[in-house]
């Protein structure tokens, strides 16, 4: 390769390469100027002074874009071991040139002044583009309001809804369809959080009370069957409103087939899942070693059966699962210590910024799971076409944004926390050989990462606004909406006469379905009531004017005269 020298930053040419996107590949150099992609093809005709990037035996690849990031947070009393330069710079290093971080407000707090206050964090320090989910941890008409102003003018167009985190996040089922309702009428993204939130408070008690203390709580108190339960329910509860919904964090079989059938009945679902529910599995939570075990600690948990990686990969291949993002979350194990005696106090979170395309390339690719074209689409042109970024992003193609990393198919590294960029003092992969490895990134046209060496700076990344209505979510939801909109039978006033029902002594009528009694309402006019006694006593009885009947002989006892010995 050429050195590097300050005349090429705005002109590059990648030269002998396979150009891989999620729909095919073909061998084409590629030409970026001016931080955008000119031209895709062989045999260019390009203006001299171009900075010349040899990919032989190379794929040219989308940069990758993680949709779930957790930088320079402070969550469960713990902050997060990076912020948005060193988080972003580990990005760089695994050949994501884009990162969408999360905002979570307190509950009551002002969503607009949250978004403030992480994009004075940010935009200072981001090494490349990031955009922002706004989270929805409680329901009001401030709340309405301020998604609708931060979606008109301030370039959010995702909002992340929780059916976890009771009395934190939690929102109920009413405010869920609400919020559903108001995402859809906006345009936005709406991203749900689904696991039984009132059934993991119970679960967490009564794990507490068996005397389980450590890590493995987290997987006990949290069975698959609470996520699939909350699956079902927020896809029926999206369906109900006409809102596309995007489930995040998809971890185990039995919701992977809920969002699997939900595709099958023609409901616009998309599902996000980890790249550590992707690769691990729970049985780490059983480890004898308490930091170990805590290492992994995140919700929904990694899952016990040991074929759920296996299955959830699957599941990617065949599109059921849309997305892999990193939900990079860092704590050292200093801060996860805070639950050494108690598990619900133990951070949620895992790393995974830097490791993710890697490690996927390894289980996915490698293994047989996924194609070259699948990988593309699951870390990037999906996401980009979900978030309203597609093509501008997550495609090689003339008048792109020029985020692009170069894949050595052949390389390969161990992956060891002593060499990580990433923060935190753990590695969920430690020791593991990936075959697959980025040698190259350019982040809108500015080569920034180049065989272990970065040349990015602190705030030379930019925020990324996001227009609504993403045709790949709400083109089809749009009209079908026309198509199936409900409308009364057209007919002829009735003119007839009307009975007025009285029932004698009452003066309601029946039980309203809205306003269940306590107790069921047994009394029916005109007929007597045979689960109440008549027999009272005062002497005198109900039935003393009712004729007496005259005695009858019994000829046969019931079943018959005994004929026996006896």
């Amino acid at each position: 390769m050429m050195p590097w020298t300050g005349s090429a930053m705005a002109r590059i040419l990648i030269k002998g390469g396979k150009v891989v996107n999620d729909d095919c590949t073909q061998e084409a150099d590629v030409y970026i100027e001016n931080g955008v992609v000119q031209q895709v093809g062989r045999e260019l005709m390009i203006p001299g002074g171009a900075k010349v990037i040899d990919a032989s035996r190379k794929l040219v690849m989308p940069g990758g874009i993680d949709t779930s990031v957790h930088l320079q947070e402070t969550f469960m009393n713990a902050a997060t071991a990076d912020d948005y330069y060193s988080g972003t710079k580990a990005a760089l290093a695994g050949g994501t040139t884009m990162v969408i971080g999360h905002v979570l407000p307190e509950r009551n707090e002002s969503l607009l002044e949250a978004y403030e206050s992480c994009r004075s964090m940010a935009d200072p320090k981001a090494c490349c583009d990031y955009a922002l989910h706004v989270g929805v941890t409680w329901w009001g008409p401030k709340v309405q309001a301020e998604m609708e102003k931060l979606v008109r003018e301030h370039g959010v167009n995702s909002f992340q809804l929780f059916m976890a985190y009771k009395d934190q996040f939690m929102l109920r089922d009413g405010e869920l369809f609400q919020a559903l309702q108001h995402c859809k009428d906006i345009g936005a993204v709406a991203r749900v959080h689904a696991e039984n939130g009132e059934l993991v408070a119970e679960g967490t008690k009564e794990t507490l009370d068996l005397g389980i203390t450590g890590p493995e709580g987290i997987e006990i108190s949290r069975p698959e069957e609470l996520e699939s339960e909350a699956t079902h329910r927020a896809i029926t509860i999206a369906n109900r409103v006409h809102c596309p919904i995007y489930l995040v964090n998809v971890s185990s079989m039995s919701a992977g087939d809920v969002v699997a059938t939900a595709k099958m009945q023609g409901k616009v679902v998309h599902g996000e899942t980890t790249v550590a529910h992707a690769v691990l599995n729970g049985l780490q939570y059983y480890h004898q070693d308490w930091a170990h075990a805590a290492a992994y600690v995140t919700v929904p948990p990694l899952r016990l059966d040991p074929n759920t990686p296996n299955y959830l990969m699957s599941l990617l291949g065949n599109d059921t699962l849309n997305v892999v993002s990193s939900d990079h979350r860092p704590f050292t194990i200093n801060q996860k210590a805070m639950g050494k005696d108690d598990f619900t106090k133990i951070p949620h979170g895992v790393p995974g910024i830097q490791d993710r395309m890697s490690v996927l390339w390894e289980r996915g690719v490698v293994g047989g799971k996924l194609d070259e074209n699948q990988f593309v689409a699951v870390t990037s042109s999906n996401a980009a076409k979900i978030y309203n970024l597609y093509p501008r992003k997550g495609r090689i193609v003339p008048g792109a944004d020029a985020d692009i990393v170069v894949w050595d198919p052949e390389g390969s590294k161990t992956i060891t926390v002593e060499t990580q960029v990433q923060g935190g003092d753990t590695n969920l992969y430690e020791g593991l050989r990936c075959h697959g490895v980025p040698i190259v990134t350019i982040s809108r046209g500015r080569l920034v990462y180049e065989n272990g060496v970065f040349t990015c700076a602190e705030g030379s990344g930019k925020f990324y606004p996001l227009r609504t209505f993403p045709d790949f979510l709400y083109k089809k939801m749009v009209q079908r909406e026309k198509c199936t909109a409900l409308k009364p039978v057209e007919r002829e006033p009735y003119t007839g006469e009307v009975v007025e029902v009285v029932v004698p002594g009452r003066r309601d009528f029946g039980c309203s379905d809205l306003d269940t009694p306590t107790r069921p309402c047994t009394r029916h006019g005109g007929v007597r009531d045979l689960h109440g006694s008549s027999f009272s006593f005062s002497g005198a009885q109900i039935d003393d004017s009712l004729p007496k009947r005259s005695s009858a002989r019994i000829l046969a006892p019931p079943g018959g005269r005994s004929s026996g010995i006896w």
